[in-house]
């Protein structure tokens, strides 16, 4: 049987770009399975924000990270590629890292050249560390993965503080190093976008961040550009923030939910989502309830 892992190699080998929405928790990700997605991400950013209602500025610790992680993965049956934030450390808190990440399940893991404390690379003020000190990461994660078709993802985000150059001839340095894909956080125009397949000749992913730095362009488009691996990983999260807003502002002026009964799951889809057919046939071979 295949492992989710191969699934995504298999994924990222034919034509056309693997489109993957980030999950924040299980439900998000059971729904972007039932929308037909190939594979999911575990959003490190929306982690944080749906566990503390913080911003992706470093405070979370690798084990929340990861027990999200695996509760994403046990509620689909996709890919999972994980957020590693910079690994959590040197090359020995990033070995400890890849076995955590694989032991939740995931098919794949980025992690990023940030200096501690990281922050989201669409944030002011990121910074990273020696080129050489990522590339003893990403031969450290090499070697620590089980199997051999985890997807090691490296992410430079030396774009915003040195440029793009700077940028480019690190994601060929990771990729020698021996990163399956490569990741340029933030550039900052459709002509850098362009410029990014054809410069670095390994598997890119591309970050599609609402409001952010980057231009935000059709997954096809990019795809087209070159992309192998098109993340949208604030789409599921900001749509939920500004339903549920809207669905609480309604109840509070109105005091009921009568108005906008369309705008809100039924019991029964939610029943469906939730399997909730499973557990009652579940009850009913072992006699617990009738």
């Amino acid at each position: 049987m295949p492992t989710r892992a191969s699934i995504l190699r298999r994924l990222l080998a034919r034509d056309g770009p693997v489109v993957m929405p980030f999950a924040y928790d299980a439900v998000s990700a059971r729904i972007i399975q039932e929308c037909g997605f190939e594979a999911v991400g575990a959003s490190g950013g929306n982690i944080a924000a749906s566990l503390l209602a913080v911003p992706d500025i470093g405070l979370t610790t690798m084990t929340e990270i990861v027990t999200q992680t695996k509760n994403i993965s046990s509620a689909c049956e996709l890919p999972v590629i994980a957020d590693a934030d910079n690994g959590y450390g040197n090359h020995a808190n990033v070995q400890r890292t890849i076995r955590e990440f694989e032991q939740a399940g995931v098919a794949g893991l980025f992690f990023e050249d940030q200096r501690s404390p990281k922050r989201c690379g669409h944030y002011e003020g990121t910074d990273v560390v020696p080129a050489e000190e990522m590339e003893a990461k990403i031969r450290a994660a090499v070697e620590a993965r089980v199997d051999p078709d985890l997807v090691i993802v490296a992410r430079t985000d030396a774009r915003q503080k040195y440029g793009l150059e700077e940028a480019i001839a690190r994601g060929s340095r990771y990729a020698s190093a021996g990163a399956d894909v490569i990741f340029v956080e933030a550039p900052q125009s459709v002509d850098e976008l362009r410029q990014l397949p054809t410069r670095i000749p390994v598997p890119l992913m591309v970050n599609m961040v609402e409001g952010g730095r980057t231009p935000v362009l059709p997954s096809d488009e990019l795809g087209r550009m070159g992309f192998r691996i098109v993340i949208w990983p604030d789409t599921a999260m900001a749509a939920a923030a500004h339903a549920v807003r809207a669905a609480l502002g309604e109840l509070k002026r109105t005091g009921t939910t009568a108005q906008i009964m369309d705008r809100l799951s039924a019991f029964e889809e939610m029943r469906s989502l939730l399997r909730f057919a499973e557990y009652r046939a579940l009850d009913q071979r072992f006699g617990a309830r009738n």
